[in-house]
């Protein structure tokens, strides 16, 4: 499959492009909507920040017991109730007077149910394109979730300014129910991709059996830990800029968009397959500078070309894939989308201790340097491992 025009050709493909684009939508403007009104309710970066990326936290535990059921559950079923599930909660997030403990209980909830569904989405994605098509659909995802990215922030960031942040939840839920109606009409009933009931201990076998192959633990490393210290930078646009969080989060999607059109379409694989780890310190270095407190013009110009460095998850998705046997794949690709949510509930954690000791701009850049560091661990990792595959004697340090 080499074309856009194919996969929308593809049966199906439309439809659940279309819910998914409704849901990312949602998930922006009521992102952004609550962590503005966490931030004037209690002026605090740390809980604005677990506010909007706090929900991920949740995967770890749904990694650990839940993930089985990715490839265990009907996907047309599971797609469409997960939709309704979070209009409902999003709807009570904008209730009047609600503690903001109450707001964070909710997230987590959420979160819970979100580490299911990126399985069940993903292991879709796999069985409506096959695997020569996962690269290209994801690489189309992923442009959409920029561009989506871009209205939600834009839509968010006008519903907020011009009425409120409450009105900005109850039009992201309605979103969802439109994403789940959508889900329910445009996709085909299948059978789950593995039989069994859904349990912790079939979650534990998978994970074990993922985890045990060497290559595969760098690739999910190389997908959850430098995105997700950067999507900590990101966790500060709130407190950093309140006036003009929107703009920043809007300038970033785009940036990601542009590196998932160059990665997914633009390059050969030959070339492609070089970049992952080039594109994850373009990720993190244009963010180093916010100790200096850039004015909003550089900040907006910084976050575009970083986000480019996301089109990183491509490459090392396109492996995953190759590395993992067929009946595994909803598990697999379910791992790493609660894997990367969790590193980023954890960043937005940390990078929002960090400011509230210090400020939100040196935060940033605390961040950006522990990812590009963790980028260049990751590099040499892989260098040593290709020197022991191809059993050349390691080069002594240089001195």
């Amino acid at each position: 499959m080499r074309s856009y025009r194919h996969l929308f050709r593809t049966p199906e493909f439309t439809p659940f492009f279309l819910a998914a684009s409704a849901q990312t939508v949602a998930q922006t403007m009521g992102g952004l909507a609550l962590g503005t009104l966490v931030y004037r309710q209690t002026g605090s970066p740390l809980l604005s920040a677990v506010s909007m990326f706090g929900s991920s936290l949740a995967q770890v535990l749904g990694a650990t017991f839940l993930l089985s059921a990715a490839d265990r559950l009907a996907p047309r079923a599971a797609l469409t109730a997960l939709p309704l599930l979070f209009a409902t909660a999003t709807a009570a997030l904008a209730l009047p007077g609600l503690p903001v403990w109450s707001l964070f209980a909710i997230v987590l909830a959420r979160g819970l149910a979100e580490s299911v569904g990126g399985g069940v989405r993903w292991g879709l994605l796999n069985e409506i394109l096959s695997k020569d098509g996962y690269l290209l659909g994801r690489s189309v995802f992923n442009m959409m979730s920029g561009l989506m990215q871009i209205a939600g922030y834009a839509a968010g960031g006008a519903l907020v300014a011009l009425l409120s942040p409450r009105l900005s939840l109850l039009a992201a839920a309605a979103l969802y129910v439109l994403a789940a109606a959508v889900t329910r009409l445009g996709l085909t009933r299948r059978p789950p991709r593995a039989t069994g009931r859904p349990s912790a201990g079939a979650t534990w076998t998978a994970n074990a059996l993922l985890w045990s192959s060497a290559p595969r633990r760098r690739v999910y490393l190389a997908l959850w830990i430098p995105n997700g210290l950067v999507v900590g930078c990101e966790s500060l646009f709130v407190s950093y800029a309140p006036e003009s969080a929107g703009t920043l989060f809007a300038c970033a999607a785009l940036g990601m968009l542009a590196g998932d059109v160059l990665i997914g379409r633009v390059l050969p694989p030959r070339l492609r397959a070089r970049l992952g780890h080039p594109l994850l310190l373009l990720l993190a270095l244009p963010y180093v500078p916010f100790l200096l407190h850039p004015p909003l013009p550089l900040a907006a110009a910084a976050a575009t070309v970083a986000s480019a460095g996301f089109g990183a998850g491509l490459v090392q998705q396109e492996r995953l894939v190759a590395l993992t046997p067929e009946h595994l794949t909803g598990h697999a690709l379910g791992l790493h989308s609660a894997g990367m949510l969790t590193m980023q509930g954890v960043a937005a954690a940390l990078a929002g201790s960090v400011a509230q000791l210090t400020s939100p701009a040196r935060a940033i850049t605390v961040m950006a340097t522990l990812s590009a560091v963790a980028t260049l661990t990751l590099m040499a990792a892989d260098r040593r491992e290709g020197r022991e595959h191809r059993g050349q004697p390691e080069r002594p340090a240089a001195r």
